[in-house]
């Protein structure tokens, strides 16, 4: 259940459980997550927010100046470092496109055999003819391919603005703003279906449409990736929604990758909450069924392996727009800003790179024995019920503890520490960290469940070739990063209480081995 956002997603970003109440903002207890903890933890400074020893005043009492940049952050000034590191930064920029059009070279010419790909690649570097390589490899834009990218966007922003949908608030960003949201994604994704479908059973587009494109979406969609990121950030220099919340670093190409602006508006529309559900993952489930029904066309039947991926794939889309007003409170949209990390990664790295098991099927149709079947759709189902068995406990104690001060958790009263902390403006407020059921075994159980919703995508691709565990091993990897990153952020906030908590609940991910 992991979002990344090339990063983007992220499963870190299903784990605060912060709860406002009346328009304050942690106010109740939670459990120990990344995102829970991490509201007070700033990476790059504040615009016009100072610090003063253990003071901070908020933007009400500093001026905002939407054209004058802060001052850079102290713990993370990258404009004094050597020259070495703007270069580090434009690979950082590069390195994304170039790795997702491997990917899309290594099936649409090696049916998906990475090895193959990057000998070829290699080959064509040594050979000096790397260019004539890049340019042979590169699809080309067919008109049909515009209108259906632009056609999607654009119907996808018109349901976003007129939908009706669940109306909530999101979490007090540090300069003191919370804003309003309309929470109408699920309505805009089977509004979505059914247009998409009603426009095949008339004849107008095929069920395919998606993957007889897809080299050329690919195009069209870094174009638009690259061109929101710009956007973003000459929006934020110039007419930042929020001047008092925007970050900067120092280093142009940290605050262009990581983004300058918290919450991107203009008028009603809300650029993070949009990019991060549409049009990316709404789509998800049309481009699993548009491969599924390449194939259909290319092989005349449909492949097991191919119906498990549709069905694993949309638990976790139906599930995200379900809960798409409990996400206001992950890392997404609450704490990162918005650059070409989230633009371009919501737009292409997620459609493309968490999609890559259907393409892959559609170029090698497996077809998996019963008992493969069985065992793939136990893990997924097994993996996505822990998910949810464990945030909807960590949901339950807040409640309980908010309401009656006391919650039972498997039958037994609820173990937990009490914290203080201090939150961006400085006020002092007292929280609950779990240290019981699920919450008692690990510190990151629901990591776990994401490893299992993962693998179990990969699995049903069977094992010809690596490609398809892509995502399982880029989830493995960032997941165990941010239980690291966790730690300090969650000691810096609670201090003794965090140390003891660690004490209580030692292992980070797996009882007993991690």
């Amino acid at each position: 259940m992991g979002e990344t956002s090339p990063e983007a997603t992220d499963a870190e970003s299903k784990n605060d459980a912060s709860l406002q109440q009346n328009g304050a903002v942690n106010t109740e207890p939670y459990i120990p997550t990344d995102n829970g903890h991490s509201g007070t933890v700033q990476n790059r400074k504040t615009a016009n927010t100072k610090t003063n020893g253990n003071s901070k005043f908020s933007s009400s009492e500093v001026p905002e100046r939407a054209f004058d940049p802060p001052d850079r952050n102290e713990i993370i000034n990258l404009s004094v470092l050597p020259s070495f590191v703007q270069v580090a930064g434009v690979i950082m920029l590069l390195w994304p496109l170039l790795f997702v059009w491997v990917f899309w070279v290594a099936c649409h010419s090696y049916r998906c055999s990475l090895g193959m790909a990057g000998s070829n690649l290699l080959s064509a570097l040594r050979n000096y003819s790397i260019l004539r390589y890049i340019r042979d490899h590169i699809p080309a834009v067919t008109p049909k391919s515009l209108v259906v990218y632009f056609g999607w966007m654009m119907l996808q922003i018109i349901l976003y603005l007129t939908l009706p949908g669940k109306k909530t608030k999101g979490q007090v960003t540090p300069a003191g703003h919370q804003l309003n949201y309309i929470c109408n994604g699920l309505n805009a994704w089977i509004v979505s279906h059914v247009a998409f479908l009603a426009l095949v059973f008339a004849g107008v587009i095929q069920m395919s449409v998606i993957a007889d494109h897809w080299g050329s979406l690919l195009v069209i969609a870094n174009c638009f990736g690259i061109f929101l990121s710009c956007f973003a950030y000459l929006k934020a220099l110039c007419f930042p929604t929020h001047p008092s919340d925007r970050c900067f670093s120092g280093s142009f190409f940290y605050d262009f990758y990581m983004g300058i602006e918290l919450n991107p508006r203009i008028g009603a529309f809300d650029f993070k909450l949009f990019f991060n559900g549409r049009p990316g993952i709404a789509a998800w489930t049309l481009i699993n069924l548009s491969f599924a029904a390449k194939q259909f066309s290319t092989y005349g039947y449909i492949t097991n392996s191919m119906v498990l991926v549709n069905i694993l794939h949309a638990m976790y889309v139906v599930d995200y727009f379900m809960n798409e007003d409990w996400y206001l409170r992950t890392i997404d949209i609450a704490y990162d800003h918005f650059g070409f990390m989230l633009a371009w990664g919501d737009t292409v790295w997620l459609p493309f790179m968490y999609t890559l098991q259907s393409c892959y099927l559609l170029y090698n149709p497996i077809i998996l024995p019963w008992w493969g079947v069985i065992f793939v759709l136990t893990l997924g189902l097994s993996g996505y019920a822990m998910f949810r068995s464990i945030n909807a406990q960590k949901d339950y104690f807040r409640r309980e503890m908010y309401k009656n001060g006391k919650c039972v958790i498997w039958g037994r009263p609820a173990r937990y520490i009490p914290a203080a902390y201090t939150t961006s403006l400085g006020e002092h407020k007292q929280t609950y960290l779990l240290a019981a059921g699920w919450w008692g075994q690990a510190r990151h159980l629901n990591y776990l469940a994401d490893f299992m919703n993962a693998l179990s995508y990969g699995l049903a691709c069977g094992f010809g070739h690596v490609l398809p565990y892509f995502y399982f091993v880029f989830i493995f990897f960032l997941l165990l990063h941010r239980s690291y990153r966790d730690d300090i952020k969650c000691r810096q906030k609670y201090g003794a209480a965090w140390q003891k908590y660690c004490r209580l609940v030692p292992y980070k991910i797996v009882p007993y081995l991690y």
